[in-house]
């Protein structure tokens, strides 16, 4: 038996049903699992100590593309709009191989780890030169979070009237047939799971209706979730309208694509009809604010999508859009978008947290992530309120207002992943040496 007690912590902001929050209070972990919260407890295994610490929950990122590290800040795709700037990265990515998406995963994951993530999906929709979907499967069990890839698919190219280059398009029956394959390899449905596997077609506009209907089909079949991108700018609206002569929403009910087993990244463009549509079918949802700044595609809405029971997560997007994967930095950006739009008393810094760390569970399915009770995962973020970031705070629970924005401590299934600052599972110094030199090959 393995035992862990979080001893002391300022403040523990648990999410749990009651948003209970803790003052001087500690955690036993036991076995990967929260065994107790509460004042006084001891343990004859290892301490940390979390006096002068905010704990939350581990935070949860819904939406992610992590070979896009690699395609940081491209020249030619700053300052495009959605289409453009994927047509200018297609041909980038093109020429990736497994080491690029390994080695381009694993920095991903790390930005992930620092900033307080313990469970993210992630979006793989091509696979160049041989490269497969265990590629980011493997580098996120050697760096030790908990994930959920799922695997993505392009099968209409230019030539028949589609976005990406036909050299990045596959047969919609060897993507059904490798579907399949990494289910019955990698997917595991228990609770505590540390992989579970997803199906997401890449968009209504690199995909046919006929793969979007199959892969919902094949999912139900195989007991996995659903996702994609929808309704994330007005080209993709124009697009929908032109192709299919209906609204996303209308697209995504007509082919299987709602319910409590699917979740959509971005939607900025919903309409009213659309949120009601997700919120009586609990579709899910991946709000991206950077990203959505990034390319210029708007603020997506939030408060309406959460005040109809819409359920929201948190998504980083791809880092070549983002340029970040700093998820505790996202949810600052929603927070302050939604007051943009909205005014100052539109989301508070504990909504916008809740959004990142139960939100983002709920939205994958993760009931046993995402707040801490006992009973759940001991997936748990410490955060350093002595520092510069929080000095002066009056609410050092308020993160999202007065930082830090880097976690001191991470631990996922009860195993550190951070300490003190630094990744503890993988040299992450030779990581970015190897990254830097992919990244200056593919510039050359």
């Amino acid at each position: 038996m393995t035992e862990i007690l979080i001893r002391n912590a300022d403040t523990i902001l648990t999410m749990d049903d009651d948003r209970s929050e803790l003052s001087g209070a500690d955690i036993l972990i036991r076995n990967g699992v929260i065994a107790q919260i509460g004042h006084g407890l001891t343990t004859t295994g290892e301490v940390l100590h979390a006096a002068g610490c905010v704990v939350t929950p581990g935070l949860v990122n819904t939406h992610h593309h992590l070979y896009q590290t690699l395609t940081r800040a491209v020249p030619g795709g700053q300052d495009a709009l959605l289409f453009g700037w994927l047509q200018t990265l297609y041909p980038i990515w093109a020429r990736f191989t497994p080491d690029h998406m390994a080695t381009s995963a694993q920095i991903g994951l790390a930005e992930l780890a620092l900033s307080g993530c313990t469970l993210t999906s992630d979006h793989l929709y091509l696979y160049p030169n041989g490269s497969r979907l265990e590629d980011t499967i493997h580098a996120a069990a050697e760096l030790g979070l908990r994930f959920h890839p799922t695997r993505g698919a392009m099968s209409i190219g230019e030539s028949d009237g589609g976005l990406p280059p036909d050299s990045l398009v596959e047969k919609e029956p060897d993507i059904l047939a490798d579907m399949i394959r990494v289910i019955d390899a990698f997917h595991d449905p228990a609770e505590g799971a540390m992989c579970r596997v997803g199906l997401a077609p890449c968009s209504p506009f690199s995909v046919s209706r006929e793969l979007m209907r199959d892969a919902a089909i094949l999912a139900r079949d195989k007991g996995v979730m659903l996702h994609t991108h929808l309704a994330e700018n007005d080209e993709d609206i124009a697009y929908s309208l032109e192709k299919f002569g209906c609204r996303p929403g209308q697209y995504a009910q007509d082919l299987g694509w709602t319910g409590v087993d699917v979740w959509h990244a971005h939607c900025v463009k919903l309409d009213g009809q659309e949120i009601d549509l997700f919120a009586r079918t609990r579709t899910g949802v991946a709000h991206c604010p950077s990203s959505n700044c990034r390319l210029g595609s708007g603020i997506a809405p939030v408060r309406a999508m959460r005040d109809a029971g819409v359920p929201v997560g948190l998504g980083v997007d791809g880092s070549a859009s983002n340029d970040a994967g700093n998820l505790v930095a996202e949810a600052r950006q929603a927070m302050l978008l939604q007051r943009v739009a909205n005014g100052a008393d539109a989301m508070s810094a504990r909504e916008a947290l809740e959004i990142a760390t139960r939100g983002g569970a709920d939205v994958l399915g993760r009931p046993d992530c995402g707040r801490l009770a006992p009973g759940k995962r001991a997936d748990i973020a410490i955060w350093d309120t002595t520092g510069l970031d929080s000095a002066g705070s009056w609410d050092p629970a308020a993160l999202l207002l007065a930082g830090p924005t880097r976690v001191k401590h991470l631990l996922v299934e009860g195993r550190q992943v951070v300490r003190d600052g630094h990744i503890t599972t993988i040299d992450l110094h030779r990581v970015i040496e190897r990254q830097t030199a992919l990244a200056r090959a593919l510039a050359s």
